[in-house]
């Protein structure tokens, strides 16, 4: 009798705790634009929408607030992170220096297992993009760096670019359809380069695909200023053509 009781499946075993499920609405709804960068987040409100208690919808902003989605103050309570311009342009060029050199090891060591999960992931990508299915897109996009982090087999340097693709993840999640197709191509780009093993093309372009959708976010807010270069800094080009293209 015991035995089978200890057998038995519990509700938990075949369910995420409700608080992961809150906690998985309320990201979405930050990542997606529907709560934007300011937006104040009141437990009472929330909890009558998703039908919950309001403990699940604290532990969510708990565990939103260790991501850096969250802002949680004394005067105002919780809110979604609104970062200044400043903040936004220094944090898009730290991570694409770790982007670009974490696609660099990813290309060095070629990890064959790792590249077959990320070129299932970008097949789904392209086809959601194709469908216009974008709502999976956001899931994928994750997915898909992710997996690069795993090729390029350094945890220390993994973790750092996760933590900031956390708390900046908002500015990479465009709407718009002709982005959408546009950042797909560029994942596949950086996987072939991966694939080929050009470590020089494969920094350069998956810094310059952070670059660029940091400045689509910018244009997005209207807050370019005199704008955002897609110049990535540290270069890989090749000297010949650099002053082909007069850069020298």
């Amino acid at each position: 009798m015991d035995d089978q009781a200890t057998a038995r499946p519990r509700l938990g075993d075949d369910n995420p705790p409700l608080r992961n499920r809150v906690t998985v609405e309320l990201r979405q709804a930050i990542l997606g634009g529907r709560l934007k960068p300011g937006d104040r987040l009141v437990e009472e409100r929330l909890a009558e929408e998703y039908g919950v208690s309001r403990n699940p919808i604290r532990e969510a902003i708990r565990v939103l607030a260790s991501e850096g989605l969250i802002e949680v103050t004394a005067r105002r309570g919780a809110t979604v992170v609104k970062l200044s311009e400043q903040e936004i342009r220094e944090t898009i060029e730290v991570r694409a220096l770790l982007e670009g050199h974490n696609a660099r090891l990813a290309a060095r060591h070629q990890d064959k297992d790792t590249i077959k999960r990320i070129q299932t992931v970008l097949n789904k990508g392209t086809r959601a993009v194709a469908t216009r299915r974008f709502d999976q897109l956001l899931e994928l996009n994750q997915d898909f760096h992710r997996e690069l982090y795993a090729a390029g087999r350094n945890t220390v340097l993994s973790g750092t670019v996760e933590r900031l693709r956390e708390r900046t993840a908002m500015l990479f999640s465009p709407t718009d359809p002709t982005q959408q197709a546009r950042l797909w191509e560029e994942h596949a780009a950086i996987l072939r380069a991966v694939i080929a093993g050009d470590e020089r093309a494969a920094a350069s372009l998956a810094a310059q695909h952070v670059m660029r959708a940091g400045a689509d976010y910018l244009l997005r807010l209207n807050s370019v200023g005199e704008g955002l270069s897609l110049s990535f800094p540290l270069d890989d080009t090749e000297p010949s053509k650099r002053k082909a293209n007069g850069r020298e």
